[in-house]
């Protein structure tokens, strides 16, 4: 899912104004000038299997209740070997309150092939091993497809050869042509063998194969014999948690890693019309499958997609938002209704010339929307290091301390465009405008579960980068919730599963301290207040409001929950707290710090800086 260190570039260097949190009377729009209004998913549906409440299996017995739920709702898993860890997997992302689980996936990759038809590996001077075992009648099966077109008709050609590997394991709904595309089991690995047309047709039957020499794409997949995406999908419905398989990863431009090889999209394409066909035939009316996972990233900057036909005007946009049209293409045409999660970063730091400011980046999400994605999740890019969580008026303040292997001994607003909060707004109001030009689509948040310092790797394959811990994970919603309607975060595995205690385990002590995420000022009957939006807020937690020149902080107990529902499209479990105050006794323009405290005195991690408008 991650390329760390992908780089995309425009020069573009440019001082983000301090964008504040206004507290409005009620029933007025917020200083930014717009209603705190977001998208969402909600965390059930009527289609969304409800969870039952005990079964066994090898894989022991498992209680499928929520005791601990927490702000972030969907994680990424990455595959295992284990089916008893899925299971493992589920329950506990379930009990933290989960209820969406993202694949991560594999990539289509152009090989070439010896003498002999044997695939090679990526970098073209070994024989692959994980292909090698593939043979038919004694030959290599890239060399037996080869034979079998060119005694249909000796014009036949294979012109180029991909690999993709899964383990899942597929139906037949793969196939065109069974006659010359067939599953091939070779003892655990079963692989199957496509042709798919040089021009990027698909036939429907095997006639043109005979009828005429063509140029051919075979593409063999390495797969699994039991399938896992079945499996998850038996867990989605038993705990009620909808499933992103990952799409197939389109090929790598070789000049420019970063982004996708124009030369493939035609079989990418056929590949992935062949799969979701196949999903069609047996998941058809799944209630867990909930969308699919776009997994080749790019960072969100200032893009251009028109979907024009003009050829002149294609030329323009971006070519791996053009890969991306595409493949969404064959999502809505083969499994209609199930939307497309996409998840770019971000990078605002002020000394790349390929940064971008928050105005630039929401540029870039109404150009992902033209693509045909239904869900946006931002990565919030704090665990790179690439975005800092700061307010408006802590732009002077040093950077966090773990943020200084990015970006140096620097103040945030030296080393940042702007802070999470920023991006995440600006692209809330570009969803805003997008849904008024008919484009549906959400926005979500991706926080990053990890540091980007060096200290306690988690596993070889996540690099130094080492897991974070609850209260920069609180601070990191605070920061985001306002402006999305759902939280997920990278990754379960290996983020919230290593160290000691593990990630996880930090959640099911500490799930129900306070985080606030908004405020809007809301009188009551006579009395002026404020309402504060966020988790964990009930009767009996105490807000405390400083700010310069005051004498002793106001400390105010909540008097009401929920008197008001939180507006639309809110993520789930958001609640809502009212305190009375009086806004007249803040000096016009003050700064205010607004902290939430439970009742036991657990104060929340991030408070809310806020400017009152009288």
């Amino acid at each position: 899912m991650r390329w760390f260190t992908a780089l995309l570039g425009v020069a573009i260097l440019a001082a983000v104004a301090a964008v504040v949190l206004v507290l409005p009377r009620d029933g007025e729009k917020a200083a930014d000038g717009r209603t705190p209004i977001a998208s969402s998913v909600p965390a059930r549906t009527p289609s969304t299997p409800a969870p039952k409440a005990e079964f066994t299996d090898p894989c022991g017995t498992f209680d499928t209740a929520m005791p601990t739920p927490y702000a972030v709702t969907g994680y990424w898993l990455i595959p295992t070997v284990d089916h008893c860890t899925w299971r493992r997997q589920f329950a506990a992302i379930h009990r933290l309150g989960g209820d969406t689980v993202i694949r991560i996936g594999w990539g289509l990759q152009a090989r070439r092939v010896d003498d002999e038809g044997r695939v090679l590996d990526k970098n073209g001077e070994e024989v692959d091993p994980r292909y090698e075992p593939c043979v038919e009648d004694g030959l290599p099966c890239e060399a037996a497809a080869e034979r079998d077109l060119q005694a249909a008709n000796p014009g036949n050609r294979v012109s180029w050869t991909f690999v993709y590997r899964t383990d899942e394991a597929f139906g037949p709904g793969l196939f065109r042509c069974p006659e010359f595309e067939r599953k091939i089991p070779i003892g655990k690995t079963v692989f199957y063998r496509l042709l798919v047309n040089e021009d990027g047709s698909d036939d429907p039957t095997c006639d043109n194969i005979r009828a005429k020499g063509r140029g051919y794409h075979v593409i063999l997949i390495a797969a699994a014999e039991k399938d896992s995406l079945t499996e998850l999908l038996d867990l989605g419905d038993q705990f009620g948690v909808k499933v992103f398989p990952a799409l197939p990863l389109a090929p790598r431009d070789p000049a420019l890693q970063s982004r996708a090889a124009k030369q493939g999209t035609n079989t990418l394409t056929t590949l992935t019309r062949r799969i979701l066909q196949d999903y069609g035939d047996r998941f058809g009316d799944r209630a867990s499958l909930g969308g699919f996972y776009q997994p080749f990233e790019v960072q969100m900057r200032d893009m251009r997609y028109s979907g024009s036909s003009d050829p002149e005007e294609a030329k323009k946009d971006h070519p791996t938002l053009r890969v991306y049209a595409s493949q969404h293409e064959i999502v809505e045409q083969e499994m209609p209704g199930r939307p497309i999660l996409v998840s770019p970063y971000l990078d605002a730091r002020k000394r790349l010339s390929f940064s971008a400011t928050p105005q630039e980046v929401a540029r870039g999400f109404e150009a992902l929307a033209r693509t045909g994605v239904g869900i946006i999740a931002p990565q919030d890019s704090r665990g790179t290091g690439k975005v800092g969580l700061f307010w408006p008026d802590e732009r002077d303040e040093k950077v966090d301390e773990r943020l200084r292997p990015v970006v140096g001994e620097a103040d945030n607003g030296t080393a940042y465009h702007g802070s999470t909060r920023d991006y995440y707004r600006e692209m809330s109001a570009a969803r805003d405008r997008m849904a008024e030009q008919g484009y549906n689509v959400q926005l979500w948040a991706n926080v990053e579960a990890f540091e980007p310092s060096k200290g306690e790797p988690c596993e070889v394959r996540t690099g130094d980068r080492g897991r974070t811990d609850k209260k920069r994970l609180d601070a990191a919603v605070t920061q985001a919730g306002r402006y999305v309607s759902k939280i997920v975060s990278y990754m379960w595995s290996d983020f919230y599963t290593c160290g000691s205690p593990p990630l996880s385990e930090e959640i099911t002590r500490d799930w129900n301290r306070p985080i606030p995420v908004d405020a809007v000022r809301r009188p009551r009957d006579i009395q002026d207040g404020v309402e504060i939006r966020g988790y964990n807020m009930p009767m009996g937690a105490k807000v405390t409001l400083t700010w310069e020149g005051q004498e002793t902080p106001k400390v105010v107990e909540v008097a009401g929950v929920n008197l008001n529902p939180p507006p639309p499209n809110q993520p789930a479990r958001m609640e809502t707290a009212w305190i009375p105050f009086d806004w007249t006794q803040v000096p016009p323009g003050q700064w205010v710090e607004v902290e939430v405290a439970a009742p036991d005195g657990r104060a929340a991690a991030e408070a809310l800086h806020v400017r009152v408008a009288l």
